[in-house]
């Protein structure tokens, strides 16, 4: 087992969202879960070789095995890129859902297209129940939207509101299971013109992410333009997600390098 750390969508040099890239690895998927809470990062990306040559990859995050994670996926790219393989296709374990890695300009983008969300019948007092603030207002009509893992996005007026959020974790928690979403990302609009998000998904509010380059897709896929997404800094790990869009399909990098 040969086992890589890496910072993803960085600000500052040495900061970002932390990710284990693994590879020669042939434990099964409860072995790797052991693994990946053991190790406490954000996440941590098994890189699979297949039979046919191809490579897989294989998310988890300390509670639970994911169909996707983007900011692993970066750190899977800047391990398996180099100037003379400056894009791979590969693929995700989960789902099959392909991803094309690529190498340009010394920086690593993903490059992926929309995905089908779950239809789910938002009710008027849902967001309300789940950010545990009764009666708000949100800036825009709330919204399913998925690059590979399903997000409700939730706009709200400010990032005041935004940071001051205390949502109802276990209530999100048995929401996004009955439904098939993979959490909350609560998001505003900046004064420059940026967004700023919150990705709202894990039952301990000390895990929430730092960054989330599925919740950076979503937006895109949701806007149909390209984004730049500030996250991360009320847990002490401030990122930048930034987003493009390809004809159909969605490119998502940032900063990536190695802890």
């Amino acid at each position: 087992m040969d086992i890589q750390e890496l910072l993803c969508f960085g600000v500052a040099p040495g900061g970002g969202n932390a990710a284990l890239v693994v590879q020669r690895d042939r434990s099964g998927v409860e072995q790797r879960q052991v693994f990946a809470r053991e190790q406490n990062r954000p996440a941590c990306v098994f890189v699979d070789v297949v039979d046919d040559g191809g490579i897989v990859l294989d998310y988890f995050y300390p509670h639970t095995r994911s169909p996707l994670c983007l900011h692993a996926t970066l750190a899977a790219a800047r391990v398996l890129l180099s100037p003379q393989r400056p894009e791979l296709v590969v693929h995700t374990a989960m789902r099959g859902q392909p991803l094309t890695l690529i190498l340009q300009d010394g920086e690593v983008f993903v490059q992926l297209t929309r995905q089908a969300a779950p239809d789910v019948v938002i009710t008027p007092e849902l967001p309300g129940l789940l950010l545990a603030a009764p009666g708000i207002q949100l800036a825009s009509p709330p919204v399913i939207a998925s690059v590979g893992s399903p997000k409700l996005l939730l706009e709200v007026a400010n990032t005041t509101i935004l940071q001051a959020l205390t949502p109802d974790l276990p209530l999100i928690n048995e929401w996004s299971t009955q439904h098939g979403v993979s959490g909350c990302y609560a998001w505003s609009r900046r004064d420059d013109g940026a967004l700023e998000g919150r990705n709202l998904n894990h039952l301990d509010p000390a895990a929430e992410d730092g960054a989330t380059g599925v919740a950076a897709g979503a937006l895109t896929v949701h806007l149909q333009t390209g984004i730049t997404l500030y996250q991360g800094a009320n847990v002490g790990t401030p990122c930048l997600l930034r987003t493009e869009r390809r004809g159909e399909s969605i490119l998502i990098g940032g900063k990536t390098e190695f802890a």
